[in-house]
């Protein structure tokens, strides 16, 4: 069997320079930032960007409409409810003064039968 050789100094200073130029050329191959495709593709990403805020503007001016219009049909139910209690407030007062004027015409009605037995 045989045994696991170690590398030596100038080895490892030899791979280290070696991954440091391969780093290198990775970063040098890279295009310019004034290359054309470099630019479509900032451009793409900046209409993309563009288009995703109007979106999202879009969104919030629909929400606010949407909050605004349920707004307005609870404030009308609550002016239809309240007219409806008004109208009921004032059916129960029509109501009980009718009954008391029943009420009180046959007590008037007891009262005057009552002087007429005597």
């Amino acid at each position: 069997m045989r045994s696991f050789k170690e590398k030596g100094f100038s080895e490892r200073l030899q791979a280290a320079a070696k991954a440091k130029e391969a780093t290198l050329q990775k970063f040098a191959g890279r295009p310019a930032e004034d290359d054309p495709a470099v630019v479509a593709r900032k451009a793409a990403r900046l209409d993309a960007a563009n288009a995703r805020e109007a979106r999202a503007a879009e969104r919030a001016a629909k929400k606010i409409e949407e909050k605004a219009r349920l707004a307005q049909l609870a404030e009308e139910e609550a002016a239809r409810l309240a007219a409806e209690a008004e109208l009921a407030a004032t059916r129960e007062a029509e109501r009980k003064a009718t009954l008391e004027k029943e009420q009180k015409a046959a007590r008037d009605a007891r009262y005057a039968a009552r002087k007429a037995q005597k």
